[in-house]
């Protein structure tokens, strides 16, 4: 059973989470080329009804869908996660506390920082100052998954040898 628990986290976490590393990575310079795109102006290429312009929002908005949908499918990760551990015996092991903390951080940078700064640029309501603190919330979104990732791998006290 623990190791079928294992598989779930483990698949979860890369169908899950990866998506959404990946769209919201994608986002911040998307953004950027549809600011561009409308600051252009009407009538030329910058025009949002013109060539490209309408195809930055809809790529906007597919990549907000993206990280909006994923992330809500990303709650099984640590659900899977707790009952691997669980079965484990290793819920006391300081680097799953320290795992499980750098999640609800990841987590709380997502929903508080990146999903709502991309649900205004979609809306239209985004500068240039905004798709950067966007790109640096994503980086630190990314870089939490990936100490998490290196934490499970490594496994400070590890049973497995490894």
């Amino acid at each position: 059973m623990t190791k079928l628990l294992l598989a779930v986290h483990v698949i979860a976490a890369i169908l899950a989470v990866g998506p959404v590393a990946v769209a919201a990575s994608m986002f911040p310079p998307a953004a950027r080329r549809a600011l561009a795109t409308d600051a252009a102006g009407p009538g030329g290429s910058g025009d949002p009804g013109g060539p490209g312009g309408s195809d930055a929002a809809g790529t906007l908005r597919v990549l907000h869908r993206i990280c909006r949908v994923y992330a809500v499918v990303g709650v099984v990760v640590p659900v899977f996660g707790f009952a691997t551990a669980s079965r484990m015996g290793v819920l006391g092991s300081a680097w799953l506390i320290v795992s499980i903390a750098l999640t609800a951080i990841a987590a709380l940078v997502l929903a508080a920082l990146v999903l709502p700064t991309q649900s205004a640029l979609v809306e239209g309501d985004g500068t240039a100052a905004a798709t950067a603190r966007l790109a640096m919330s994503t980086g630190l979104f990314n870089l939490l998954w990936a100490a998490v990732t290196v934490l499970m791998i490594v496994r400070p006290g590890s049973t497995t040898g490894a």
